[in-house]
């Protein structure tokens, strides 16, 4: 009842009205009485002023748009915007760069794709985005925080620097040493490195990031941000580095991106400390760097124990190791350091300051 052109409800007149009892019955009209009748905007040729268009349809009728003229204007708005957040989330069109996969204040979780066994404790272990098209998302120099949840519900948080870089699109991949239990020192062993090894294919981490006080910029110039502090520009033509065990990633995510730069004429030492020759994480691709940029790329090693016909220096960091191997302290050096941190409190320290190395940095 009611219903005009498939709307219920809108009809185009009000319904007649019955005479009252004992009302008088109006004349009938005639065609002369009549007053005239409005322009049929349907018919042939005639023209409809396009401001008066939404007045010829009966109020009640009406979409939003046409009620309240405004109304249109938000809800086309509403859409651009949720279209062009869509786009940008999905494939990163808004800056024609890749979409990143880290987000800096949550976890999210990403599915092992791949393992691979390098030696009997470490392991290479790829993680994949979001979408072939994704990168990581992480600035050279920085680092990304992995979390789980142990058996008796406590959080267990671990920072990693990957080995691959944003220029790897789909996937992440971290070299990890396997720490088991070793008593007295280390009953527990590693429990993050225990728990990515117990991991299955499809299985997933949480993953945070980017996190870290310093960042790469390229060409020699480092952008430190510690908090609480401005933040502090270093340049330098010369950049030594001093590495223990698993503290070398950062290291080779320099190295990689210096040597990949097109213009980065920027010079590296490294001396990389290991307890054993069986020890030393990613040797194949430092050495490879060290081959392929002989003037750019100087590469040393110590070991605790190392085997017979060992060719490079034996013991702890000390003075003369630094001094061989690492640039001289002066306004173009600038020496990053990683690694356990007595290394660093008594073996390093004191050999920067007998040598007077004040620009140096610890991750």
């Amino acid at each position: 009842r009611g219903v005009v052109g498939g709307a219920r409800g809108c009809s185009t007149g009000p319904r007649p009205r019955l005479p009252a009892p004992g009302s008088r019955r109006r004349a009938p009209e005639t065609p002369a009485s009549r007053p005239p009748a409005p322009p049929n905007p349907t018919a042939p040729g005639t023209r409809v002023d396009p401001a008066r268009a939404g007045s010829l349809v009966p109020r009640g009728c009406r979409p939003p748009a046409m009620e309240d003229p405004g109304a249109g204007a938000i809800i086309v708005a509403l859409v651009a915007v949720a279209v062009l957040l869509a786009l940008a989330a999905v494939g990163g069109f808004l800056t024609g760069k890749a979409p990143r996969a880290l987000d800096p204040e949550k976890y999210l979780d990403f599915p092992l794709i791949e393992r691979e066994e390098i030696s009997h404790d470490t392991r290479r272990f790829r993680f994949g985005l979001p979408s072939p098209k994704h990168e990581v998302g992480l600035p050279v120099g920085q680092h990304i925080s992995l979390r789980f949840i142990d058996p008796d519900g406590k959080e267990v948080l671990r920072s990693y620097t990957p080995t691959s870089s944003n220029d790897d699109k789909g996937y992440v991949d971290f070299v990890i040493k396997v720490y088991r239990p070793l008593a007295p020192k280390f009953p527990a062993g590693g429990k993050m490195s225990q728990h990515l090894d117990s991991l299955a294919i499809g299985d997933t981490i949480s993953m945070r990031g980017p996190k870290g006080h310093l960042e790469y910029k390229g060409r020699g110039s480092f952008v430190i941000a510690k908090p609480r502090k401005p933040l502090q520009t270093v340049r330098a033509k010369h950049v030594g580095m001093i590495a223990g065990g698993t503290g070398i990633t950062p290291m080779l995510q320099i190295i990689a991106a210096v040597t990949k730069a097109a213009g980065d004429n920027t010079k590296m030492s490294l001396i990389f400390a290991n307890q054993t020759e069986e020890d030393i994480l990613v040797r194949d691709m430092l050495e490879d760097l060290a081959r392929r940029f002989p003037g750019q790329f100087h590469l040393h090693y110590t070991l605790d124990r190392p085997s017979a016909g060992w060719g490079y220096s034996t013991g702890f960091i000390n003075v003369d190791m630094v001094r061989e191997h690492l640039p001289a302290p002066g306004p173009d050096t600038f020496v990053l350091v990683c690694g356990p941190p007595p290394m660093i409190k008594y073996a390093c320290e004191p050999a920067f300051e007998a040598l007077g190395h004040s620009r140096w940095f610890a991750f």
